[in-house]
Order: C-alpha cells, then sequence, then structure tokens
C-alpha cells in the first residue's frame, strides 16, 4: 500500500509540518506501508487549462502520475481568504476524474482563525465525494495556537488526533484492499 502525503500550498510550513506528522505516525503504527511526501512547494505545475491530463509534461505529469499510482491520501492546506488554497485546487483541477476514486483520503487544515476547521467540511470533502474517495472521519484543523514559536505541534489534543487519522487511513485502505468487490475505475 502506498500513501501518499501531499503539502497543498507553496509558502508557510505549518501544514507540511502536519502532513509530515502523519505520515510518520503512519510508519510507526504500520511499517509495511510506503509513505512519500508531496510538497507543491518542490514542483512547477502548469495551471489546468482543460486539456487531457495526459496531455501534460514536465513536472505536471509527475505529480499527476505520482497521484495516480498512490493508493490513499493525507492532504493538507492551509485556509487562505476562507478556502484552500489555489495551488491545491489547480492541482485538483489537474488530475483525471478517477484519480481519487474509491481511495481513502485524510484531510489536514491549518489556519488563523478557528472558523476556519469549516473548510474541510464546507469545500475539502465535497470535492472527495465529487472524486468519489472514502475519506477518513478524523480530519483535524489546526489553529496558529496548536504550535510553538519554532513551529512544532504542541497541542496534545491535535497530536493524539493526528495519530488517529493515520490509524483511519490505515485501518479503511487495508479493509478496502481486503474487500475489494470488483469495483472500476474508470473516467
Amino acid at each position: 500500500m502506498r500513501l501518499l502525503g501531499i503539502s497543498g500550498t507553496i509558502v508557510g510550513s505549518k501544514t507540511e509540518i502536519a502532513v509530515k506528522k502523519t505520515l510518520d505516525n503512519v510508519n510507526n503504527f504500520e511499517s509495511e506501508i510506503e509513505t512519500e511526501f508531496l510538497n507543491l512547494k518542490d514542483y512547477d505545475l502548469q495551471f489546468c487549462d482543460g486539456r487531457d491530463p495526459s496531455n501534460y509534461e514536465g513536472d505536471t505529469k509527475k505529480v499527476i502520475d505520482k497521484i495516480c499510482e498512490a493508493d490513499c491520501f493525507v492532504i493538507g492546506t492551509p485556509v487562505f481568504q476562507g478556502s484552500l488554497t489555489g495551488a491545491l485546487k489547480n492541482l485538483l483541477d489537474l488530475l483525471p476524474a478517477s484519480a481519487l476514486r474509491h481511495k481513502v483520503v485524510g484531510f489536514i487544515a491549518t489556519g488563523g482563525t478557528f472558523q476556519h476547521y469549516l473548510v474541510i467540511e464546507n469545500q475539502l470533502k465535497p470535492i472527495a465525494g465529487y472524486f468519489r474517495s472514502y475519506v477518513a472521519p478524523s480530519c483535524v484543523y489546526l489553529n496558529d495556537s496548536h504550535f510553538s514559536e519554532r513551529k512544532e505541534i504542541i497541542d496534545e489534543d491535535i497530536i493524539k488526533r493526528l495519530d488517529e487519522l493515520a490509524k483511519e487511513l490505515i485501518f479503511m485502505q487495508t479493509k478496502l484492499k481486503k474487500e475489494d468487490i470488483g469495483l472500476e475505475v474508470s473516467n
């Protein structure tokens, strides 16, 4: 099983820290799972222009291929202007409709106010629904107060919730793989 962690921003580091913490938790709980971290800062993605996803080249093609090849995901985004980042939205727009189908997705969001947790419920989960993904129940929102001045996660409840998210991703994807009933993935 291959779990891909995605930091859906090209600025800041808190989202990256939270996604990496979840990947570390997965590795601690189940060493058999292959984890990979995809940081949008490290790629020069083209803007989605409506062409077939297979026709992109360079970094854009690499990232699309990584996502299509993964079995499950933890996707993080900071909240800007009450919404997911434009970088993450562009990435999702670049994907073929089948890229996340019948795969487990866990969401992490970070932001400056506590009200921004609703981005997970009102924006990210509906996008997962469009892709026909299975969403792990323990999505996690981190506020600035959950981090130290050195950008370490210091809130014990958040640390436990990231652990729970990691366990759910493993449990759900493992069960889905064992219980595969021949669901077809098509565009």
